[in-house]
């Protein structure tokens, strides 16, 4: 009984502290004027008209920054990121490092592409598995291509693809 006492103390002491160290909310005017810091990880919900956290949550705002490693669903005119893992719906989204999931905007940028490109002009630097659609679609990289500039291009009107 006094071992199950002390684990479940344990367990409850290690769950608080991975709770303080997350919030579940973000309102931010820019990232020096928000609740939270910059360096806070956001568990849930963020309003920005300018945010940048780490973040595994909603984010809705005119400019969402997300910094590290993060997730989940992110709606505003440009979302910029490290890394990204999720849906990001935005006029410009811009992803520094790898994207798994979807891209979908007028601009979409990414280095490296798990996932799908939807807009006007479709960027990847390299892809493992992609689909772009839109009226530019380009991947560099693309191991279809090695040929380039002998074979086809690895910018492709309409569809292009690496899987």
């Amino acid at each position: 009984m006094k071992k199950t006492l002390i684990l479940a103390c344990l367990v409850i002491f290690m769950a608080t502290g991975t709770a303080l160290a997350s919030k579940l909310i973000q309102l931010s005017l820019t990232p020096d004027i928000a609740i939270h810091s910059r360096t806070t990880r956001i568990e849930g919900l963020s309003l920005n008209i300018w945010g940048e956290n780490p973040q595994s949550s909603f984010a809705l705002g005119i400019v969402n920054g997300f910094t590290g490693t993060s997730k989940g669903f992110a709606l505003g005119f440009l979302n910029y990121s490290d890394s990204y893992k999720g849906f990001q719906f935005a006029g410009v989204n811009y992803t520094n490092g790898s994207m798994l999931g979807g891209q979908l905007g007028v601009v979409n940028y990414v280095e490296h592409l798990k996932g799908v490109q939807i807009g006007i002009i479709n960027y990847a630097a390299s892809a493992t598995t992609g689909f772009q659609l839109g009226i530019l679609n380009v991947i560099p990289k693309n191991q279809w291509f090695r040929a380039f500039p002998n074979q086809i291009a690895p910018g492709m009107v309409i569809v292009n693809w690496r899987f």
